[in-house]
């Protein structure tokens, strides 16, 4: 649970220090959504996601870390989270299911084997 609530936390100190970052904002006129990308100091793509006009958060989020490899795939609604969320660090995956704004549950798993990449 201590893990839970330090990941969490470090996850909410870096959404804030997004207003500092560099962003390409987007109005899609289709969705009436303002798409954003968020970017590392290093260039790579940090969070992409997109906001209602009022400045909630809305539909899918993903977080990626400095390297590009994706950390985090989240979902709002209105600003509530929302569905199943997933953290990935490279030896387990995390799946926090959100209902209206409330963790449901939470499931973890471990990667305790290799993966062969076939070419």
């Amino acid at each position: 649970m201590k893990k839970n609530v330090l990941f969490l936390v470090a996850f909410l100190i870096a959404v804030v220090s997004f207003g500092q970052q560099k962003r390409d904002l987007k109005l899609n006129k289709d969705t009436n959504l303002i798409e954003v990308v968020y970017y590392h100091d290093n260039g790579v793509v940090s969070q992409t996601g997109a906001y209602t006009l009022d400045g909630k958060l809305q539909g899918e989020w993903l977080s990626f870390d400095a390297a590009g490899n994706k950390v985090v795939s989240a979902s709002y609604d209105n600003g509530k989270k929302v569905g199943k969320w997933f953290y990935w660090n490279d030896k387990t995956l995390k799946e926090v299911d959100y209902t209206r704004n409330a963790i449901v549950s939470v499931n973890e798993w471990t990667n305790k084997t290799s993966v062969a990449v076939r070419n």
